[in-house]
C-alpha cells in the first residue's frame, strides 16, 4: 500500500473521531458505550496509521 493512502485511511479516521464525539455533545447521535469506543478506536487508529503512513513517505523519498 502506497504511504500517502496510509495518511489519507489515517486522516478519514481522526476526522470521524472528531466528528463522532461532536455529533454525540450536540444531541444528533446518541451517546452509547459503542459509539463512545469505535469514536475512541476510530481515532487512535488513524493517529497510528498517520504515523506509519508519514514514515513509509520519508523512507521512499529519502536521497540515496
Amino acid at each position: 500500500m502506497r504511504a500517502w493512502k496510509l495518511i489519507l485511511i489515517g486522516f478519514i479516521l481522526c476526522l470521524s473521531g472528531v466528528i463522532l464525539p461532536f455529533l454525540m455533545v450536540i444531541k444528533v447521535l446518541e451517546s452509547t458505550f459503542l459509539l463512545n469506543f469505535l469514536s475512541y478506536i476510530a481515532s487512535l487508529l488513524g493517529l497510528f496509521l498517520g504515523i506509519i503512513g508519514a514514515a513509509y513517505y520519508v523512507r521512499e523519498n529519502r536521497p540515496k
